[in-house]
């Protein structure tokens, strides 16, 4: 029988206890796992008896791995038994241990009680979604670029928006430093992928120009040694090029899209913008609604809640990195940033986040929402489509607290749906 009780605002202590039949099966592992370790004179080694091992070196040389052996079932079944809704790890302490089996105290914090009222109605600020022709016309003229064909230039000096190949080697007080050298590196010409002013000192030199550039490394950047400091480059233009970029007309368009005439594409173009608008707009007005439900509830919310969805977030951050190749420990170096820095950065999010979800799991029960079996089955497709996953064998992987968090998260969603249904514009 297990048993909790309250220490303090959402933290309790569960006691559970191990029987003295499945702590005998966690000492004859433990003896198992280390007799080879365990050594007494006239037997060969992994072939003394566990009793002797128990009189020569105590009972004691074999708790400890039992305890981890019956621990984690045992610890998940009281906070089963006693509903307890853990949302921390667990500070485990042994109360007593022998041949009766143990008995366990786990010192846990819960998922806090919220109080709210007054969430129909709230205002969020409407965006102007309309597309303007600038935008449109930005839009294009980036497509354009992307089917620029590039061109040497011969007859002029550098402009804005060339590209041009150069060689340069860096110097502070005239001594070369490590990572300032490159040879036939392509530049364009008001990118700003190179610091301060280097890129604008490039402007109006011909083909063949070997010129000093001076500049000046910004206060944070990623070389600490280089950081805030002067320096100068000398650099040799080796060849200036340009992007040739297509006319908008009818044969560009019939070239490059699945339409015919401009009218066509420009129309579609606005289209597809506006949609992009909408989303975003939509998206935004969830953050402002699910924030105000989250400033109107009252909960004291445990700080482990806020330190877990930070965790999570910098492991999703860390994963998308990763995807695109780059281990997160290098980015890090990179930005000359740690990871507890990215973190700090993470945590307003995360307590909005946090906040915001208790407030709408309040809601969904207030509102007594329940999940048909249809709704789940339709959430189980959407997932097995998007993550391109067999629908069974995706159900053969779920565990049962998998499906139990889904149908949870179904809830949330009506009681966000709710939300928006019944704000109002500001």
């Amino acid at each position: 029988m297990s048993t909790v009780e309250a220490l303090e605002k959402n933290k309790v202590k569960i006691t559970f206890s191990v029987d003295s039949a499945r702590f005998e099966e966690g000492m004859d592992y433990s003896y198992k796992k280390n007799r080879n370790q365990l050594s007494l004179q006239g037997f060969r080694k992994g072939k003394v008896p566990r009793k002797m091992l128990e009189i020569a070196y105590g009972k004691e040389v074999f708790y400890e791995d039992a305890v981890n052996f019956v621990l984690p079932d045992a610890y998940e079944a009281a906070v089963k038994e006693t509903d307890t809704k853990v949302v921390s790890r667990p500070e485990i302490d042994i109360e007593t241990i022998d041949d009766n089996g143990v008995v366990f105290t786990a010192e846990v914090f819960i998922k806090p009680e919220v109080k709210i009222e007054n969430y129909k109605g709230l205002k969020y600020n409407k965006e102007d979604t309309s597309v303007s022709d600038e935008e449109v016309n930005s839009y294009v003229d980036a497509e354009r670029r992307k089917q620029a064909r590039i061109i040497d230039i011969t007859d002029r000096n550098a402009e804005l928006g060339d590209i041009v190949n150069i060689d340069f080697k860096g110097y502070m007080d005239d001594e070369a430093f490590e990572g300032g050298e490159g040879t036939g590196f392509d530049l364009e010409l008001g990118s700003h992928s190179f610091i301060d002013n280097f890129e604008d000192q490039l402007v109006g030199a011909p083909i063949g120009a070997e010129l000093v550039v001076n500049v000046t490394f910004p206060e944070n950047y990623g070389a600490p040694d280089l950081a805030g400091k002067p320096a100068k480059f000398e650099v040799k233009v080796n060849a200036i090029k340009a992007r040739e970029i297509p006319e908008l007309n009818d044969e560009y368009v019939s070239d490059t899209t699945e339409f015919e005439t401009v009218d066509e594409y420009l129309t579609d173009v606005r289209a597809r913008l506006t949609m992009t608008k909408v989303t975003e707009a939509d998206n935004r007005k969830r953050e402002q609604l699910i924030e105000q439900v989250g400033d109107i509830a009252e909960i004291d919310v445990p700080e482990c809640m806020f330190d877990n969805e930070v965790d999570k977030m910098f492991e999703n951050f860390a994963n998308s990195l990763r995807y695109r190749g780059m281990p997160v420990e290098q980015y890090l170096q990179m930005i000359n940033q740690t990871e507890d820095a990215i973190k700090d950065g993470f945590r307003a999010q995360a307590e909005k986040q946090v906040r915001g979800r208790l407030a709408l799991e309040k809601i969904a029960e207030t509102e007594a929402f329940e999940i048909t079996e249809e709704e789940i089955d339709a959430e189980i497709d959407r997932i097995a489509k998007e993550s391109m996953i067999d629908r069974e064998k995706l159900l053969e992987i779920m565990s049962i607290d998998e499906k139990d968090s889904l149908k949870d998260d179904l809830k949330v969603q009506k009681a966000l749906d709710l939300v928006l249904n019944e704000a109002a514009e500001a």
